[in-house]
């Protein structure tokens, strides 16, 4: 979207260009230029000196359209997400769930976690997988958002109360919060077909093995 904006913007640019001369600095688009050029043209009197300072002062506003350009990329690029992707080490994640209060939480091991979250993004915060039905399943746990949280589809559920990029922040905070709601359910981390598949039922000492806690 942003960068949309700005191809609008050179857009608007270059369909007002201000001739300048080939060796001096580019100008700014203004509204006012016209106005001090033909003053500047009009004659060497005196008492268009103070006239000709003003429309200098006028000719370097810029046009209402630019301006109005600039705002609203800059709004935009405030409410785009901030947050960073971060791909955690196995015992940098497993510390960090074990503060979380993970280890043990519905019964689960520390182990369960840190080898879902392997399995479903490969220990990265950003990552968004997109499905075919236009839902999304995000962060490192690979949270869909049919129901746990809210993307750009209206009146979905959002069972978790937050927005689906909040579960890319790399402080896993919201991301924690919304797993634990998902384990609440009656499948616990079987709602998860990944740790199912790779986790469930096997020997997983390895994936904390090592871990200075």
């Amino acid at each position: 979207v942003v960068s949309a904006l700005w191809g609008a913007l050179l857009i608007r640019v270059h369909s007002n260009p201000v001739s300048s001369p080939v060796s001096g600095p580019p100008k700014l688009v203004s509204c006012g230029s016209s106005q001090s050029s033909a003053l500047s043209q009009s004659g060497g009197s005196t008492s268009t000196t103070g006239i000709e300072a003003r429309s200098r002062a006028l000719g370097r506003r810029w046009c209402p359209a630019v301006i109005m350009l600039l705002a609203l990329v800059s709004l935009l690029s405030c409410l785009l997400p901030s947050s960073e992707a971060k791909v955690y080490s196995r015992c940098e994640l497993a510390r960090v769930l074990q503060d979380f209060g993970l280890d043990g939480y519905r019964g689960y091991s520390l182990a369960d976690w840190v080898c879902l979250a392997y399995f479903t993004s490969g220990f990265n915060t950003a990552a968004v997988d997109h499905e075919a039905d236009g839902s999304t399943n995000n962060g490192i746990f690979q949270i869909s958002s049919r129901r746990w949280c809210r993307n750009l589809t209206p009146n979905a559920p959002n069972v978790c109360r937050m927005y689906c990029s909040d579960l890319l922040n790399p402080n896993l905070k919201d991301t924690v919060i919304c797993a634990m709601k998902i384990t609440q359910e009656p499948q616990g981390l079987g709602y998860w077909e990944a740790w199912r598949h790779h986790c469930q039922g096997k020997d997983l000492t390895d994936w904390v093995d090592g871990c200075d806690f």
